[in-house]
């Protein structure tokens, strides 16, 4: 038999709230918050839920949020959860509805996918990239539809984006491990696929470079392609050579929680033993044992901001083409050893038997 599809009350059922509730945040009114609204919003993407943008004078009053489908499980529980809180809560703020579309590229028509964000949205933003390749961005942008971008930016393309500081990021937490006294740091990269993340990536290189340090190959390990846990994995990697780092670079949180699982089971300590340094600053970042260092990217904000470019586009205002860069902080906690080790040279890499 088909399968039905969810209801609103399959929705209040998985998300632990009312139908009242779920009714609210769809028509996005006030009176629940916002971490329920972000629950329940997860809920109708997760279930599939099917909603209908409201009408007014014939045209949706809506707009469209498209992010890659592969990314979504990570996404809304670490970084882009934030993102689209932030998105969603200035969009109910203007009087629009958001309609949530994970692009799945081994089962999505882009022509189809054209003509639903034609007839349902008022304007587009596409936050990250990925899967979301930049020839599917400019075939969108021949939608005239009003398009923004969040934490992607395409060369030769003079579209509105908002990006947060991430060669700044990864240069700032590697320059932080040099203060510190570390000269044997490796570094944790993503999949190439995500233009933030390289950016982070040269960040840290650059960093290096400035100080002399050339970081060796085999200290920089590739994720494995589809694994939940490539930090882990990363540093395992590493942990198996016999010339091991006294540091390292994450290139975000989720990535470093992986790698500070791995660096514990191999009996080390963070940070006595071996320090690690992130970018992200999500919530649990400040919770993990120990606490981890990290620059702070401001989702929630680069979700608003998005939103209110949008809305001018919308709107027809004069509006200048702009990549936005959102400033972000190193924040410093006890991952990096900062109490333990400033003004000392650890540099030297460490050797075991292991081969």
């Amino acid at each position: 038999m088909p399968k039905q599809k969810p209801t609103i009350r399959d929705v209040a059922h998985a998300a632990n709230v009312s139908a009242a509730a779920v009714s609210i945040v769809i028509n996005g009114r006030p009176g629940v918050s916002l971490d329920t609204r972000e629950r329940v919003w997860q809920t109708i993407t997760s279930l599939g839920y099917s909603i209908r943008p409201p009408v007014e004078d014939g045209k949706p009053q809506a707009v469209g949020l498209l992010i890659e489908k592969s990314s979504m499980p990570v996404i809304l529980d670490i970084f882009y959860g934030q993102v689209i809180g932030g998105f969603q809560a200035e969009a109910q703020r203007l009087g629009f509805h958001v309609v949530l579309h994970m692009f799945d590229r081994s089962a999505e028509n882009l022509d189809g996918l054209r003509g639903r964000l034609a007839s349902q949205v008022r304007g587009l933003v596409v936050a990250n990239d990925g899967d979301i390749a930049p020839e599917m961005v400019i075939r969108l942008g021949a939608l005239n539809l009003p398009l923004v971008l969040i934490e992607n930016c395409i060369a030769g393309q003079r579209l509105p984006c908002v990006v947060g500081d991430n060669f700044t990021a990864g240069y700032t937490v590697m320059q932080h491990l040099l203060s510190l006294g570390h000269r044997a740091i490796a570094v944790l990269p993503g999949p190439h696929k995500y233009s933030s993340l390289v950016e982070r990536v040269r960040g840290c290189l650059a960093g290096a470079a400035e100080a002399g340090l050339l970081i060796p190959p085999e200290w920089i390990p590739q994720p494995s392609s589809g694994h939940p846990k490539k930090g882990y994995l990363q540093m395992q990697e590493i942990l198996h050579q016999r010339n091991k780092p006294t540091a390292v670079v994450a290139v975000s949180d989720k990535t470093a929680f992986g790698a500070m699982e791995a660096i514990k089971e191999s009996g080390l300590r963070i940070p006595e033993d071996m320090a690690i340094v992130s970018i992200d600053d999500v919530s649990e970042s400040a919770y993990s044992q120990p606490a981890l260092t990290t620059y702070r990217i401001p989702k929630y904000e680069m979700g608003i901001l998005a939103m209110q470019k949008l809305q001018r586009l919308i709107s027809g205002e004069a509006e200048i083409p702009v990549k936005s860069i959102v400033y972000g902080e190193l924040i410093v906690r006890q991952s990096c050893g900062a109490h333990l080790h400033a003004g000392k040279v650890i540099g030297e890499p460490r050797y075991s038997g292991a081969c």
